[in-house]
């Protein structure tokens, strides 16, 4: 029920389960065990970063085969969005402007409050959760706003811009299909549908935090940008 950076809770739970036993096998001190144990039971945020971490190092594995038009990274600082195509080998960064992020504000907070798209989780849709997984996720619609249906449709068109499909990650709602994965730079100009990024909205004012969540996606422009370096790869 989840796309793997929202229910952070449950995710903690089942990871502690899955960590547990081997743990517990360590020559570390009772005392030491305890705690770890202490400090993911303190975090409800602990399985997150773990998702993430696995994304990054799934995309990082994908980056640099030559002519590959698959983007393995997805960042935003709050003033630029940037991202990384495998066919462009290195740190090379195609940037455009950082987006709004558009969605359900908390009590006291409305959208002249918020800051632009900022973070490092889109490192979950580049590999194929995150908003791409939306129907996987139907709790967590009242979050970022919309319906279930769109959060299906979110699903389906992430399809149309992907090279695959998961097998290892199905959704079952969609009769067990995989997510997709995969973004293709071809493909997102070929058909104009933009990556959906599911993520935080940050205040403008550092300190204050999150006071909302909701959708964004992408400029446009930096796709543009990675279609005409990939060429120049092969002029």
């Amino acid at each position: 029920g989840d796309e793997c950076h929202n229910r952070n809770i449950a995710g903690t739970l089942l990871l502690t389960q899955a960590l547990t036993p081997a743990l517990l096998q360590t020559s570390f001190t009772t005392e030491q065990k305890k705690e770890v144990f202490d400090f993911i039971a303190g975090s409800d945020y602990f399985s997150g970063p773990t998702w993430l971490a696995m994304a990054k190092a799934a995309m990082d594995a994908a980056h640099g085969i030559e002519g590959s038009t698959i983007v393995t990274t997805m960042a935003r600082n709050g003033v630029e969005f940037g991202l990384r195509v495998s066919g462009l080998p290195g740190n090379q960064w195609l940037t455009g402007p950082a987006q709004p992020v558009i969605g359900p504000m908390f009590a006291g907070f409305k959208p002249e409050d918020a800051g632009l798209d900022i973070g490092d989780s889109a490192i979950s849709e580049t590999y194929g959760f995150g908003g791409f997984a939306m129907a996987t996720a139907p709790a967590i619609v009242a979050l970022v706003g919309g319906t279930v249906q769109e959060a299906v449709a979110f699903t389906r068109d992430m399809g149309e811009i992907t090279t695959t499909q998961n097998p290892n990650v199905t959704i079952p709602a969609l009769g067990f299909e995989g997510i997709p994965t995969g973004i293709d730079v071809r493909k997102v100009l070929a058909t104009g549908i933009l990556p959906v990024i599911n993520t935080a909205i940050a205040h403008r004012e550092a300190g204050i935090g999150m006071i909302g969540a909701g959708i964004t996606h992408p400029p446009a422009a930096v796709f543009e940008q990675a279609a005409r370096a990939l060429a120049r790869t092969v002029a």
